[in-house]
């Protein structure tokens, strides 16, 4: 099954030549999850090759408008397209009237359900929540898939187990005298963080924490962290140092500041802080398939 992030949009407050405003499509399996769609999404979905009918979770980290004013275009889009599964919009209760405000200017979408969240905790299958620091009320996003074992083949076949036994000896744990543990290894399950318009803080560091791939703002480089402590922003030092202490394995930087037409030096700032993490500066339209899953060797 397919589990990749496509970028769609990567600016900040002001869309450029080269950056739409926000929008982030979340592949997973059979899932989609579309986080902070900003104005021109549903183009960018075009420009993408990514059809609305892939969209199964809407996440709004906040109610401002490069974060949510693509919003209407989308459910449009998705009732034109006659999407006849749950598609479940997710955001900030306390944006509930901005919310409804966008969904009432919408095509009418019978399949749409509104999610409000007001605290830290779980809210979907396997999709969580945590507060972050804004100027309004915000909050991240992780997706985690539990934990797992992987099943060794020739291990399997020493033992004599094959077809549908293998599935019953997932479930049950032994079979015939064989144990789980005798021909599968333990398999860490997969994560994802969507960490966006935030000064560092503690719902931050719990999102991040061990996460396969990390999305984080990196609004400013650090020469301007006056700017990120006053608009409640972070540099790209600062992302760098969310990442290396979450032991993130891939840092995706992104919703930069109109100011910079070359990221390559926030790039650098955020590598030098988070030298263990892979770090990648998001173009509009990229794509990046999540990290392989971490297993434990025998």
């Amino acid at each position: 099954m397919v589990r990749e992030l496509v970028v769609l949009g990567t600016s900040s407050h002001l869309p450029t030549r080269a950056r739409n405003h926000n929008g982030y499509l979340l592949l997973w399996d059979g899932d989609g999850y579309l986080f902070d769609p900003g104005e021109g999404t549903q183009r960018q979905m075009t420009f993408a090759g990514i059809s609305a009918s892939k969209i199964t979770h809407i996440c709004l980290t906040h109610v401002h408008g490069d974060h949510s004013y693509g919003l209407p275009g989308v459910i449009s889009r998705l009732a034109a397209d006659g999407v006849e599964h749950t598609v479940q919009l997710h955001y900030p209760a306390s944006g509930e009237a901005f919310v409804r405000a966008l969904v009432g200017v919408s095509a009418p979408l019978s399949t749409l359900q509104l999610v409000p969240h007001g605290s830290a905790g779980q809210i979907a299958s396997h999709l969580s929540v945590a507060p972050l620091h804004h100027r309004v009320e915000t909050f991240g996003y992780r997706l985690t898939e539990p934990d797992d074992r992987t099943f060794l083949p020739a291990k399997l076949a020493a033992a004599g187990i094959s077809g549908f036994d293998v599935g019953k000896l997932r479930r049950e744990g032994s079979l015939n005298g064989v144990d789980l543990d005798d021909v599968s290894v333990p398999r860490s399950g997969q994560s994802f963080a969507f960490i966006m318009d935030t000064a560092p803080c503690p719902g931050a560091e719990d999102l991040a924490d061990g996460t396969d791939m990390l999305v984080s703002e990196c609004t400013f480089a650090d020469e301007e962290s006056d700017l990120a402590r006053d608009y409640l922003h972070m540099t790209a030092g600062q992302a760098g140092d969310l990442a290396h202490r979450a032991r993130a394995r891939h840092l995706v930087l992104t919703h930069f500041s109109s100011r910079y037409a070359d990221t390559a030096h926030l790039v650098a700032q955020a590598q030098a802080r988070a030298p263990h993490s892979r770090v990648t500066a998001a173009n509009d339209l990229d794509r990046f398939a999540m990290p392989r899953r971490r297993t434990t060797a025998v």
